[in-house]
């Protein structure tokens, strides 16, 4: 926050190093814990959300990269902080086991749909940078846009890119949870709230991806769509996903 809202370069450069080094540190904590005698499930949710942040951090710093975008590290780095605050409460809430049955398809299933929620954040968290960026803009608000914030095009930019790459992984990861499911049932789908509500999300962003790509969709109405759907999406992670 620090880096956007002091017009100096240095503290936008500043803001780059310290989000690498908090990605270096969550990168080497995760490692660490899942070589532990009793390792915490990668299918648990506080450690499926711990690695959907970590890897969001990482593609906020890839996109640092292409261009002043340091405005996203305002809204990435709080949400990283609160996925690492919430596995180190929840760290001895051990689920049992997988189900040899299922293989290897639980942990794919979690790190494809973790990589896909990871970039759909982005695109969400990317459309929310723009309705507020273009209301201020309407309203004749310049002034109070600091000088690191992302251009207009630019967010159009991140937000068609992660979501092109984001349906598809995450889409590979509804497949192996549906493997994963076949595995421990013998059946592909069995109905229970966490698969029902996220079809749903994914029929979603199915109905994004053809209308940002198909039907030219940009500007205000993809930047709505994406932060709706992240919205919706972490509702059937965090939400139901605690229930269930």
């Amino acid at each position: 926050i620090s880096g956007i809202a002091l017009p100096r370069a240095r503290f936008g450069r500043a803001t780059r190093w310290l989000l690498a080094a908090g990605a270096i540190l969550h990168g080497i904590a995760f490692t660490r814990l899942h070589t532990l005698p009793n390792p915490p499930q990668l299918t648990d949710l506080p450690s499926a959300l711990s690695l959907a942040a970590w890897l969001a951090v990482i593609v906020n710093l890839l996109l640092l990269r292409g261009g002043r975008l340091e405005g996203l590290a305002v809204l990435v780095a709080p949400l990283a902080f609160l996925s690492v605050f919430y596995e180190s409460f929840a760290f001895y809430a051990m689920a049992p086991p997988v189900a040899a049955e299922a293989g290897s398809w639980p942990h794919l299933h979690v790190i494809l749909a973790s990589a896909g929620l990871a970039l759909l954040g982005i695109a969400g968290l990317a459309g929310m940078l723009f309705l507020a960026e273009d209301r201020a803009l309407k309203a004749k608000r310049v002034p109070a846009l600091r000088r690191g914030l992302p251009s207009l095009e630019a967010l159009d930019r991140v937000n068609a890119t992660t979501i092109a790459m984001g349906f598809p992984l995450l889409t590979c990861g509804v497949i192996a949870g549906m493997l994963w499911t076949q595995g421990e049932t013998g059946h592909l789908f069995v109905g229970g709230a966490h698969a029902v509500w996220s079809v749903i999300a994914w029929a979603i962003y199915l109905a994004l991806v053809v209308a940002r790509f198909a039907a030219g969709w940009r500007g205000r109405e993809a930047a709505a769509c994406a932060a709706l759907g992240f919205a919706f999406l972490l509702f059937v992670v965090v939400g139901v996903g605690a229930i269930t």
